[in-house]
């Protein structure tokens, strides 16, 4: 509890004073204190949440520790804050922007932030691990992580590339990578004659499939691709293709060459005026 809290239930500065010295409150960090003398780790990261001031937030891999996605190793506790303070045993970072939940009662960075917030320091395998458990959890998606801009999204990505996702996880992904990009929406799984293409823009007639090792890897699934593509190519199609590891690994790829296809179709820019790539 901090001093706010204690006043909050009717204690005076003095009272406090009080019950420090009789050994009732135990001083952890200025300001902040302790009904027991050695408080469990979840009441070790509340306490220096609340010494940061209000608005600080439980961040980077003691935030990951308390989501359960990796064993806390006695480190010391970081947390965000607009305004960063001298701790002993807390590491704090400055942003403008505090992205904030709850979880047991302590502010925390929200999932997929925590993720990209430990992403460029993590070994290899701990960040697959943490991302197994985020995704086993079911507290992101896998569009989330392509999807970002934050400097640890390139190694999430990776991640995701060796991934074996369902065919409804891998559309949901481009979908969220196309829309990110500012292209427009297209048509998903909707018939075009005897096919159902996965992403068509009727009007300027282009086509974007989603190939998968799962669905497309033996002969006579590359076949039916190859007739597939030759039948909408013949109906004025522009069939466009792209992969599970491009996707995750290179979207800004896919949404330039998809804006490309649009505008060539169209004789002008595909997007709006303020449309970017997925990087």
């Amino acid at each position: 509890m901090d001093v706010a809290d204690l006043r909050a239930c009717g204690l005076s500065d003095r009272a406090i004073a009080g019950r420090v010295g009789a050994g009732r409150l135990y001083p952890f960090h200025r300001g902040v204190y302790s009904v027991v003398p050695n408080p469990p780790l979840e009441g070790c990261f509340l306490a220096a949440v609340k010494a940061c001031g209000p608005g600080a937030v439980l961040s980077h891999y003691a935030a990951a520790a308390l989501y359960g996605w990796v064993r806390w190793d006695g480190r010391m506790i970081e947390v965000t804050a607009a305004t960063p303070r001298r701790l002993p045993h807390v590491h704090t970072h400055r942003t403008n922007n505090v992205e904030r939940r709850f979880l047991k009662g302590i502010p925390v960075t929200p999932p997929a932030r925590t993720l990209m917030d430990n992403a460029p320091t993590l070994p290899p395998k701990q960040l697959r691990r943490a991302v197994n458990e985020a995704l086993n959890q079911r507290r992101i998606t896998p569009a989330e992580l392509v999807t970002s801009r934050h400097r640890g999204a390139k190694r999430l990505r990776a991640v995701l590339a060796t991934a074996a996702p369902t065919r409804n996880e891998y559309e949901d992904i481009v979908l969220a990578v196309l829309l990110n990009g500012g292209l427009p929406r297209p048509d998903v799984n909707c018939r075009e004659g005897v096919y159902v293409p996965d992403f068509r823009w009727s009007a300027p007639r282009v086509i974007l499939e989603a190939d998968s090792r799962r669905f497309h890897e033996h002969l006579l699934a590359r076949a039916d691709d190859g007739a597939r593509q030759a039948v909408l190519e013949a109906s004025g199609f522009t069939v466009l293709r792209t992969t599970w590891r491009e996707i995750t690994t290179r979207p800004d790829r896919v949404v330039a060459r998809v804006r490309a296809a649009l505008a060539a179709a169209t004789g002008g820019p595909a997007g709006g005026a303020g449309a970017h790539a997925a990087g």
